[in-house]
């Protein structure tokens, strides 16, 4: 019996250590899952309500219309339009390929399509979605709709697409807009972080011309819209929104009706022509031959479009404007008699011979077949003498030439507003030293600086250049920057700021000295090479007809009579400026490989003039003749350019009309 209580109390001491051995760890885990959720309720409770609102909410990125391009009269050159787009994005489609060819049994897709989508997919990120389809029809976006099950990876989108109205022309101004490639999202690394933060959700950025170089005016400000989504992550309601900023309104100087009408006149030659306003420095035209569709880029160019551009002798993607260069040939000269006249080399009245050729160094430089006689300043600069400059550059000697030339721009980046200008080639002592590696090709030699008076030789400059240098001539020495953008319009308020421009930068010059040079080259048109071309102006016009060689051809193999190469000939150059007395215009024009400037450039800058000044535009006939190179002066009556269209196509000039409402 006592044994048994014995053992009762044993068990029963046993079962009280353990019982609070038990309630031990209880107490213990619940103080853990205590100490749990302090931590979680109070230490990180902001970073964990954070989380929670982030995964039943998304920032959505709104991305802004970007801002429309105008010419200087208001006319839309670039604009937005909304449609439909199918997309994939191809770390969620699963098999890319099948998923095209089941797409297709829904809606078209083309083999240009399917290229274009390839080559789209490798700039981009797995997780960026690509499109393979645009400007889907509602049928077609109603039938895809029903199927989208069936699709994953695949949705359609409503995107506002770039639009350039006036196609070709003036693209190269003008530029386009295309999908930010890898190269592209590497340099947005370097962004400041505000920068990046505004192109989130953007997938188009400018690529050339007015496009690219006011990017970030035309861009706008990126919005959002915070949504509730579900567990599925599709969104349930909007919880807030920020309105995106619309692009600002960039407007041009260039006027679009000039621009097309000197595209036109080109027809299918190549070439580019600059047309500035003297007393501004604003472009009013800005021409490079040949141009391309920028509405090609505005999707993803397909491949076949991309190699007819790239493959193409004639490089229709060059801007020959900016990036071309060109020796100056004869339009060199007034700027050379100018340099003797303000350096005092020579005089305006003194007579040199001109007997058809210049001896120097054992070696004959030619000019005119039988030669001009005695020729003055005046003279020289009225028939083109090559003897009287030839001499005049020995005279000078390159340094001088060069110091003289620099300040008038040419060898140097006029500044202007868009990216991508070249330098040309000014030559001096200087630039040959830095220019070879050669020893015995650093040394200038006497003979190199015959050539440069006539504008040959190492010279080569941009028609920007060219046309710069005419404007601060005609201007009498006051040099103002070229520039495209007049002004910027901010699109919500309305309100236009004009773009400040650098102060004008007068050279110097004596007044008399420019007038000398002035009265030869209004002589050039009244008595000279240019006088077919200006009968009958309604105005006085200061010009100079040039003809550069494209390539270097010895004397022997000019003078043999064999015909040359289409791209071994002489390009045709032209400069002038009108009316003489008080200039408000200047252009410089060159026809690739067309032969003599006062055959084939002037008749450009002639009908030029016409419009500017007198308001005349080229009737049929007039405008086959000058494309042909067999015009001189107009034929028969001109048109009045203020009744001949912009647009010609109804359906765009509809659109245009309803881009100029929404203004």
């Amino acid at each position: 019996m006592n044994d048994e209580i014995r053992d009762t109390g044993a068990e029963l001491s046993r079962f009280r250590h353990r019982l609070l051995v038990i309630a031990g760890v209880v107490l213990f885990g619940f103080s853990l899952i205590g100490a749990r959720l302090v931590h979680l309720q109070v230490v990180r409770y902001d970073e964990l309500a954070d989380r929670a609102e982030s995964n039943r909410t998304a920032i959505v990125p709104i991305v802004p219309n970007r801002g429309l391009i105008l010419d200087r009269n208001g006319v839309v050159l670039a604009s937005n339009y909304a449609a439909y787009t199918l997309e994939i994005t191809p770390s969620k489609a699963g098999d890319i390929a099948a998923a095209i060819d089941e797409l297709g049994t829904i809606v078209e897709v083309t083999p240009g399509d399917r290229r274009r989508f390839q080559r789209l997919r490798e700039d981009a990120r797995s997780f960026d979605s690509v499109p393979i389809r645009t400007r889907l029809s509602e049928e077609e976006v109603a039938r895809f709709a029903a199927q989208r099950y069936r699709f994953p990876g695949v949705e359609i989108k409503a995107r506002l697409l770039r639009n350039y109205p006036h196609g070709e022309a003036a693209s190269h101004v003008v530029g386009y807009i295309g999908r930010i490639n890898q190269r592209e999202k590497t340099a947005m690394d370097d962004w400041a972080e505000d920068a990046r933060a505004n192109y989130r959700g953007t997938d188009h950025i400018g690529k050339l011309g007015v496009e690219q170089s006011y990017e970030q005016v035309l861009h706008g400000q990126t919005g959002a819209e915070q949504m509730e989504t579900s567990a599925g992550g599709r969104a349930v309601r909007r919880l807030a929104r920020q309105p995106a900023v619309p692009g600002h309104t960039v407007m041009l100087s260039l006027d679009i009706k000039l621009q097309k009408m000197v595209e036109e006149m080109f027809g299918d030659r190549r070439g580019a022509l600059v047309a500035i306003d003297p007393k501004t420095g604003e472009v009013l035209a800005f021409v490079s031959k040949p141009t391309f569709d920028p509405n090609l880029f505005v999707e993803g160019i397909d491949t076949e479009s991309w190699k007819a551009l790239t493959e193409s002798l004639d490089n229709p993607l060059l801007n020959r404007a900016l990036r071309g260069t060109y020796p100056p040939g004869s339009t060199y000269k007034p700027f050379m008699a100018l340099a003797a006249l303000q350096t005092g080399k020579r005089a305006a009245t003194t007579v040199e011979n001109d007997p058809g050729y210049y001896n120097f160094g054992g070696r004959t430089f030619r000019s005119h077949r039988g030669g001009l006689g005695g020729v003055d300043m005046h003279r020289a600069i009225q028939f083109s003498s090559n003897t009287y400059f030839y001499s005049l550059a020995t005279e000078m000697g390159v340094d001088l030439i060069h110091d003289f030339m620099a300040p008038l721009g040419f060898g140097q980046a006029t500044g202007i507003d868009l990216l991508g200008e070249v330098r040309g080639v000014l030559p001096s002592t200087t630039w040959k030293r830095n220019a070879y590696r050669r020893a015995d090709m650093k040394k200038w030699h006497p003979g190199e600086t015959i050539s440069l008076g006539i504008g040959q030789g190492y010279n080569s400059f941009t028609m920007l250049q060219l046309a710069s240098a005419n404007a601060t001539l005609a201007n009498a020495g006051v040099r103002y920057q070229p520039h495209l953008v007049r002004a910027i319009r901010d699109t919500v308020s309305g309100q236009v700021v004009q773009q400040v421009q650098p102060p004008a930068q007068d050279l110097g010059y004596a007044r008399k000295n420019v007038d000398v040079v002035r009265n030869a080259m209004v002589a050039v048109t009244q008595g000279g090479t240019g006088t077919r071309v200006f009968a009958g102006a309604s105005y006085t016009s200061a010009g100079k007809t040039g003809t550069a060689q494209a390539v270097s051809l010895s004397p022997k193999a000019r003078a043999s009579g064999k015909p040359l190469e289409a791209r071994q000939r002489d390009h045709a150059l032209y400069m002038a400026f009108a009316p003489a007395e008080n200039p408000s215009i200047a252009v410089a024009a060159i026809v690739e490989n067309a032969g003599f400037g006062a055959a084939h450039a002037a008749p450009i800058v002639r009908r030029v003039f016409d419009y500017w000044i007198a308001g005349q535009y080229p009737n049929q006939a007039d405008m086959a003749a000058v494309q042909a190179g067999t015009a001189s002066a107009p034929i028969g009556k001109p048109l009045l350019a203020s009744e001949v269209p912009v647009l010609e196509d109804h359906a765009e000039a509809d659109r245009q009309a309803d881009d100029n409402a929404a203004l």
